[in-house]
């Protein structure tokens, strides 16, 4: 099972390479964060400047409280769209790690059989038992890793249900405050 150096020299650069998509993927997604960031400060100091205009502007008490709940419903659904935003960056980034994970997980498990299978070759008469136990327990690491990798996934696509639940009461909730109607548990 000697490793020769163009074997060593391609699994090097296949591991550079999936540092680098790792890297391109963080910087990516850092950048969309920015970018996301940059325009909600942005649009909060324009909405600041004319909610605040809209109030100064107001003729009594009764105008004033008025403003406030109208202007509290844009102000929480923006805050909820930026959530989502967030959100979905986040699970885009994820996903793309774990596509590259499972990439170099399946390449691993190629690269090992067939190293197995070349140790079989020559390995001496009898040792039939030891490599069918080999490949009995990389089978049985491979079957644990599918069912956690799939119990992961169905986690995250329960957390996504529930996160749009949950902000989609939040800006029910707070339109209903707004409208005066009285909060109806979602």
């Amino acid at each position: 099972m000697l490793t020769t150096p163009e074997q060593l020299a391609a699994a090097n650069k296949a591991n550079v390479e999936a540092m680098l998509t790792l890297a391109n993927t963080a910087f990516a997604s850092a950048e969309r964060l920015a970018a996301l960031n940059l325009n909600a400060a942005r649009a909060n100091l324009e909405d600041g400047v004319n909610n605040a205009k809209a109030l100064l502007g107001a003729k009594d008490l009764q105008e004033v409280v008025t403003l406030q709940a109208t202007l509290a419903q844009p102000t929480v659904e923006k805050a909820v769209a930026y959530s989502r935003s967030v959100y979905e960056i986040f699970s885009q980034t994820q996903e793309e790690f774990s596509k590259l994970i499972e990439a170099q997980f399946a390449e691993a498990n190629r690269n090992a059989a067939s190293t197995l299978d070349k140790a079989a070759k020559s390995a001496p008469a009898g040792s039939d038992v030891a490599v069918a136990a080999v490949k009995s327990a990389i089978a049985a690491a491979n079957s644990a890793y599918d069912t956690i990798s799939k119990a992961a996934k169905q986690v995250a696509e329960i957390a996504e249900v529930n996160v749009a639940a949950a902000t989609n009461a939040t800006v029910k909730a707070v339109g209903a405050a707004a409208a005066g109607k009285p909060r109806k548990a979602a």
